[in-house]
C-alpha cells in the first residue's frame, strides 16, 4: 500500500523472520496511530473555534468537498479512478459512520462543552468492542475487557481533574443526547472497515469514503448551501475548514483505515483515551493552561492501559 518499506527481496537477501517482520510492522502501526490521535485531538479545538460560523452539516460538507479535492489527484495518478459499484456502497456504509459522528459532533457542541463531549467519546472504544464482537465475532478477552475499563476510568479521571465532586455535579444536556448518538456511529466506524475492505488499496477506500461522504453530506447540508452567505464567512473560520480537511480527515483516515485492517478496531480505537490528556498537552503547548498534578494518576492509567490493551492478540469467535 506504499505505507511501509518492503524488505529488500533480491537474490541472497537475508529476511528477518516472519515473527520480526510482524513485530516491526504492528511497531511502525502504533506509531502511526500516535500521530493519527495527537492530529485528532486538535480537531477539537479547532471545531470548537469555528462552529458558530456555520451549519454543522454543512461545516463537513465543506471539510469533506476539500480533502476530496485534495485527496483526487494523487489516487487518480497512483491507482486511477476506476468506479465500482461493489467498492462504492461498501465506502457508503462507511462514510455514512463517520459523516453521522461529525454532524452530531459540531451540533452538540452548540449546546454543550468540550469536557462533557469528552467524556462522552471515552466509551467510544467500548462501542467498538461490542461492534466488533457483533460484526467481527472478535472476542474481547477478560484482560481486554479490564484494559478498556481502565482506559475509560483514567479519561474520565484527566477529563474531571481527579475530583468526583466535579463528576457527580456535572448537569448533563440535549447536546450530550446528540454527541452520544454521534458516537454510536463512531463506534461503527473501525469494524465496517475491516468488514468491508477487500484487496482494494486503502488509499483508494479512503478516497471512495470522502466522495460518498460528500454525497451523505449533501443530502443534510441542501437548503443551507443556498442560504449561506458566503462572503461574509471570515478567513479564519475558512483556514480552520482547511486544516480539518487535510491534517484531520484526509491523513487520518488513511492512517486509521491502515491499521484498523493491521491491528483490529479495538485496538485502533482505545487510542482515543489519549485525546484528553493530548488536549491538556496542546493546551499546555500554547500557552492556555498547566497540566495539573491531579491529572496525572489517570494518564498513567490510560498509558498502563493502553499497554496492557496492546500487547494481547485478537481472538474471534
Amino acid at each position: 500500500m506504499g505505507a511501509f518499506p518492503q524488505y529488500n527481496d533480491k537474490k541472497g537477501a537475508k529476511k528477518p523472520p516472519a515473527k520480526e517482520r510482524r513485530h516491526r510492522s504492528h511497531l511502525g502501526v502504533h506509531l502511526l496511530m500516535l500521530v493519527s490521535t495527537g492530529l485528532v485531538s486538535t480537531s477539537f479545538l479547532v471545531g470548537k473555534a469555528i462552529t458558530n460560523a456555520l451549519d454543522p452539516a454543512l461545516l463537513t460538507g465543506i471539510r469533506f468537498c476539500i480533502a476530496t479535492l485534495l485527496f483526487a489527484p494523487i489516487v487518480h495518478f497512483r491507482y486511477g479512478l476506476r468506479f465500482s459499484l461493489s467498492l462504492v456502497v461498501r465506502c457508503a456504509m462507511v462514510s455514512g459512520s463517520i459523516v453521522g459522528f461529525f454532524y452530531c459532533m459540531f451540533l452538540s457542541l452548540r449546546y454543550t462543552t468540550a469536557l462533557h463531549t469528552s467524556a462522552i467519546f471515552a466509551l467510544v472504544p467500548s462501542l467498538t468492542g461490542l461492534y466488533s464482537f457483533v460484526l467481527l465475532g472478535e472476542q474481547l478477552t477478560r484482560a481486554q475487557l479490564m484494559a478498556l475499563f481502565c482506559g475509560l476510568f483514567g479519561a474520565l479521571w484527566v477529563i474531571f481533574d481527579g475530583d468526583l465532586a466535579v463528576a457527580l455535579a456535572v448537569q448533563w444536556n440535549s447536546g450530550d443526547l446528540i454527541f452520544f448518538a454521534g458516537c454510536c456511529c463512531m463506534g461503527l466506524y473501525a469494524p465496517l472497515i475491516k468488514l468491508t475492505q477487500r484487496d482494494e488499496p486503502m488509499a483508494v477506500m479512503t478516497f471512495w469514503i470522502l466522495c460518498t461522504g460528500c454525497i451523505w453530506l449533501l443530502f443534510l447540508a441542501n437548503s443551507q448551501i443556498t442560504a449561506t452567505s458566503w462572503s461574509t464567512i471570515p478567513a479564519r473560520v475558512w483556514a480552520g475548514v482547511f486544516y480539518l480537511a487535510v491534517f484531520t480527515t484526509i491523513i487520518t483516515f488513511f492512517l486509521t483505515q491502515y491499521a484498523v485492517v493491521v491491528i483490529g478496531p479495538t485496538k485502533v480505537t482505545a487510542y482515543s483515551y489519549l485525546y484528553p490528556s493530548l488536549v491538556l498537552f496542546i493546551d499546555l503547548l500554547l500557552g492556555r493552561s498547566h497540566i495539573p498534578l491531579q491529572v496525572v494518576p489517570g494518564i498513567l492509567i490510560i498509558l498502563a492501559a493502553m499497554c496492557i490493551l496492546m500487547g494481547i492478540p485478537e481472538k474471534t469467535v
